[in-house]
């Protein structure tokens, strides 16, 4: 082995670069899957927190809301308030000692998309909650249901609002796959691990690691605030519309009459 830093970082990419790369495709592949499972996993919760309670319910669909709220409190505190690799331990091998077996990468996305879910459930129920209220009265005066309103109305704008934190948890479970590590899932840390182990040598092989995180992680940030941007729209909008009641109500310049223009 060469005794220069970079003669050694390029020994290691010649000879382990190929385990390497499978090891941050592991990686990305849970992070992907997982953060798309636990945002659904969010929003389902959330939206079910949000479901008003009034006092003239029927007592039944109060006690069962109270009940799955409850559940779902629980589910929130429970796994926001643990570490994930504490629940990477518990969760597979206690699944083991009641002779349940599963696949690493069946483990990886259970344990990373209910922790994901976790943490969506509290943005998602913040993101409706920030919508004007009027949005949810003018919906129900025209008889839509909760879940009419959060599906057509209210979630289309909370959405942008939360694609940021969205994006975050992608971030964080880009880089979080590696305590998957302590239930021999091998994925980029472990990988780099295992390189380390065999020649003695750590610097190196976590100076690329670093920057593999690194590239990862600088690529989809840039990629979702391109998505946010196209959420956005264009920086200005003309109202483009042949209702005369949009001519008259003030909000549109429009030629008319035999010239110039009205407002």
């Amino acid at each position: 082995m060469p005794q220069d830093f970079l003669g050694r970082i390029i020994y290691l990419l010649q000879r382990y670069g190929a385990s390497l790369l499978r090891g941050a495709g592991t990686t990305l592949l849970i992070a992907v899957v997982s953060t798309i499972i636990g945002c659904l996993i969010g929003f389902v919760v959330g939206i079910v927190q949000t479901i008003p309670v009034d006092k003239t319910d029927n007592p039944v669909k109060r006690c069962v809301l109270f009940i799955i709220k409850l559940l779902m409190t629980i589910y929130v505190e429970v796994f926001r308030g643990t570490p994930m690799m504490v629940q990477a331990m518990f969760i597979y091998y206690g699944l083991v000692s009641a002779h349940v077996k599963l696949s690493w990468l069946f483990a990886s996305f259970l344990i990373v998309s209910i922790n994901t879910g976790a943490y969506m459930a509290e943005t998602v129920r913040g993101g409706i909650l920030s919508i004007d209220d009027g949005q949810t009265e003018g919906a129900k005066a025209i008889g839509m249901t909760h879940f009419q309103t959060m599906l057509f109305v209210i979630l289309p704008q909370a959405l942008r609002n939360i694609m940021p934190q969205i994006g975050n948890n992608l971030i964080i479970n880009i880089k979080d796959t590696c305590v998957l590590a302590v239930i021999g899932v091998v994925e980029l840390f472990f990988a780099t691990k295992s390189v380390a182990g065999a020649l003695y040598v750590y610097f190196e092989p976590f100076t690329i690691t670093m920057l593999m995180y690194l590239v990862m992680t600088v690529f989809f940030s840039r990629l979702l605030r391109y998505v946010e941007k196209r959420m956005d729209g264009p920086a200005s909008y003309d109202l483009a519309t042949k209702d005369s009641l949009a001519h008259t109500s003030g909000m549109h310049t429009y030629l008319g009459g035999k010239g110039g223009t009205r407002r």
